[in-house]
């Protein structure tokens, strides 16, 4: 049976690092962090999506199929667990929302070339919350790159996951997917919340196992 291999995700400002790092603690797993602020075209791209979301795109997938490589070649490959902060089907989810429909068929062309032979998550932890509530996150952790971001664009965004996770589950059966509502779960503040949520992932890991 293949090491375990979670990824954290859900729309900007959720807490999908903060809970992938309290797992990778609590399991000693490997902690794969997605590159953000190194991406030298986000700036632009907020100011200005339509005429910098292809770069911006382009950035992400190729660093993050460069991460990807690493952990199946220097991390899974040595039968060593892995919890993500993120999985690479995101790209999809906004390259589908920013990208012209030219573009997209481009993109996704070459998204499906570079992960062919990706290493797959199996086990996906889909966190959710309300605009309000990623909103206020965002503005809290005062990144000065997401400063831009409007509120019609998080809203999208999150209805954006939120048919794709509903689609994930369909296409894939075999993955679990544990949802959680990013409004009524505080597990940066509230121990017993983290607590709950480490529950549920031992449920899935046990239950894996059999």
């Amino acid at each position: 049976m293949s090491m375990p291999f979670i990824t954290v995700e859900g729309p900007i400002g959720v807490g999908k690092t903060s809970l992938s790092k309290a797992i990778a603690q609590h399991y000693h797993y490997h902690l794969l962090k997605e590159i953000v602020e190194e991406n030298p075209f986000l700036g632009k791209f907020y100011e200005n999506i339509d005429e910098w979301s292809f770069q911006t795109e382009m950035f992400f997938l190729c660093n993050r199929y460069k991460q990807l490589s690493d952990i199946k070649q220097h991390i899974l490959a040595s039968q060593s667990a892995v919890v993500a902060d993120y999985h690479i089907f995101k790209n999809l989810i906004f390259a589908k929302r920013t990208l012209k429909s030219s573009e997209y068929d481009k993109y996704e062309a070459i998204y499906n070339i570079l992960t062919a032979d990706m290493p797959v998550p199996n086990m996906v932890i889909y966190l959710h919350a309300s605009t309000d509530m990623l909103m206020n996150r965002i503005a809290k952790r005062g990144r000065d790159v997401e400063k831009m971001i409007s509120r019609d664009y998080i809203e999208q965004l999150a209805n954006d996951y939120h048919a794709f996770i509903g689609h994930f589950e369909k296409m894939h059966p075999e993955i679990p997917v544990i949802q959680l509502n990013g409004d009524e779960l505080d597990f940066v503040e509230r121990e017993e919340d983290l607590q709950a949520i480490l529950q549920l992932v031992e449920q899935k890991l046990i239950k894996r196992s059999i």
